[in-house]
């Protein structure tokens, strides 16, 4: 007997047997489950995920609401759900997403995080990261291979394509920043990572994305060194602000080779610890000073971003993870923030232009080894793609199960949907002990409009046109996905992004083989289009080859 009504130590039920009065409904009630898993989420007792407060739903009331709406939830209804607070069930039809879900969405005059937080505080609201609340998380490890392309195209225009006898320093442990020393691992790299939180570091070597924590910065920065030196692979979690590793790497004229961060600085608030603070102090002065808090973190964050323009004046290849923190340290008065490139725009837009994004299954039996013979099938398929086979071989060696066993691999159109069609034959012949659901981050080749980071410096100019995340969660809704939703704020934080996610479960029957065929194909072909309008030449010639399946009237900016 599951017991749905638990708030702690919440599992997601494995294997064959249905809850729900359906597999969409039944998908979504597992992921829901599956993101407040102690071994998955960050705070999952408040209902956090990852990012800051990114949270599974609004309240311990909404989430009781939730599951007891899937569980009852008719293959003819759709359940909506207002910033993880459920609202209303409506009928609909079968081929209808089964959850439409919306979270954070502010009018542009209103989007702020000053606006939002007072919304927050009054129960109005709720801050959903990517895929917290899209239920669709799956640990550090959804993250993995992104930071893995991130450093490996680092390497590549660097150092020769390897970062052996290279050091790469940074911050952060959370469900984000986590994957930040396994990626550097994989490329033989020795990593020296920053955290405040002593619970995030021993949770790292429990995972043993970490290899070693050390609590003095010279120890730590003295082991970073020999091994850097020795070309050993070595990940070090030092437990300290980023700015007291920084300062004393300056102060000792020890310049890494590559700087980075991954804190939550997209949520000054909540996600940023100020500079002299435990993660207890800190919490006693936001709750009891939020403006005081505000600033004081904004001030570390400035001074965070100073101290990584020192070091890439030295010579060390910096780069923004995405978490806005060069927007935050700008509004400070650090003028030349922007100096710092952000990662897609230098490493990863040609993934991106050929619909090449951060798309993952789980496999809802429960069993690893489950996985694992997906990892051959997509071999088996797509041998020939190097990007993506390199992958799996790593992430199979490397990379942990967290909750509901699941991976996550860079693929684009044709690719998605051809290899959830063979799942979904695999489900219906038996070959698989229950179904297996396919979904993305909402960080993808055509589901976000971010200014700093997705979107940043587009060829053409449209960095902030949100059309894109808006079309692409219609076309997933007319496609046919399970659920569908979409957020603001993910990533970069309020005020900074509109995205879109989607999930579609693979459970063998006809039905879902039609959904898996629209939705996987056309969900990573409109970021194609995207990037084709937006004048990249590798788009439109990708966009060429699947011309039997996209036609596009008119490609690139109407100047008639």
């Amino acid at each position: 007997m599951i017991d749905f009504s638990r708030h702690a130590d919440i599992q997601a039920p494995t294997g064959p047997q249905r809850h729900c009065r359906g597999w969409g409904q039944e998908a979504a009630l597992r992921m829901l489950m599956n993101n407040l898993d102690p071994r998955v989420g960050e705070n999952p007792d408040a209902l956090i995920v990852y990012g800051g407060r990114g949270r599974a739903a609004r309240s311990w009331a909404a989430y009781d609401q939730i599951v007891q709406s899937l569980l009852s939830l008719e293959n003819d209804e759709t359940l909506l759900v207002q910033s993880g607070k459920p609202v209303a069930v409506l009928k609909t039809q079968p081929a209808a997403p089964r959850v439409l879900i919306a979270n954070a969405n502010l009018v542009g005059k209103w989007a702020t995080l000053e606006e939002f937080n007072r919304l927050d505080q009054l129960g109005l609201t709720m801050f959903g990261q990517m895929t917290a609340g899209s239920w669709i998380y799956i640990g550090s490890q959804g993250v993995i291979q992104g930071t893995y392309e991130t450093l490996a195209a680092l390497a590549a225009q660097q150092f020769g394509g390897s970062l052996k006898g290279r050091l790469y320093v940074t911050a952060g442990l959370g469900g984000m920043g986590g994957a930040q020393p396994l990626a550097a691992k994989m490329l033989d790299g020795v990593a020296l990572v920053a955290e405040v939180d002593q619970r995030r570091i021993q949770r790292r070597l429990d995972s043993a994305y970490l290899d070693v924590a050390v609590e003095s910065i010279a120890q730590a920065v003295a082991r970073a060194l020999s091994a850097r030196n020795a070309g050993e692979t070595l990940t070090i979690g030092v437990h300290c602000h980023a700015n007291a590793l920084l300062e004393y790497l300056i102060a000792q004229n020890v310049t890494p080779d590559v700087v980075s961060d991954q804190t939550a600085a997209h949520d000054p608030l909540v996600g940023y610890i100020p500079d002299g603070y435990t993660v207890d102090e800190a919490a006693q002065l936001r709750q009891a000073h939020p403006e005081a808090y505000l600033q004081r973190a904004r001030n570390s964050i400035a001074e965070h971003v100073r101290h990584l323009l020192t070091l890439q004046g030295r010579g060390a290849q910096a780069f923004d993870y995405g978490n806005n923190i060069r927007r935050e340290a700008f509004d400070q008065g650090v003028t030349d923030a922007f100096a710092i490139p952000g990662y897609v725009p230098a490493y990863i837009r040609d993934l991106f232009s050929q619909g090449k994004g951060p798309f993952r299954w789980a496999v809802l039996s429960g069993n690893p080894e489950e996985i694992y013979r997906l990892d051959e099938l997509a071999l088996s398929l797509f041998g020939d793609n190097p990007l993506l086979a390199r992958w799996l071989r790593l992430a199979r060696r490397y990379v942990a199960f967290q909750g509901l066993p699941a991976r996550v691999a860079y693929m684009g159109p044709g690719e998605r949907d051809t290899f959830a069609l063979r799942v979904n034959e695999w489900v219906a012949n038996g070959s698989l002990a229950a179904p297996v659901v396919f979904g993305r981050d909402h960080h993808d080749t055509g589901s976000v409009a971010s200014p700093y980071r997705e979107t940043e410096n587009m060829r053409d100019g449209s960095d902030a046109i949100a059309d894109w995340p808006i079309l692409n969660a219609l076309l997933n809704v007319a496609s046919g996905a399970h659920w569908v939703s979409f957020h603001h704020g993910g990533g970069t934080g309020i005020g900074y992004s509109l995205h879109a996610g989607m999930v579609t479960v693979a459970d063998g029957s006809e039905d879902s083989a039609g959904r898996l065929s629209r939705v996987l194909f056309n969900d990573a072909a409109i970021g194609v289009v995207r990037h084709a309008d937006a004048g990249y030449d590798l788009a439109k010639s990708t966009l060429a080859s699947h011309r039997d399946r996209i036609a596009t009237p008119l490609i690139g900016p109407d100047r008639a």
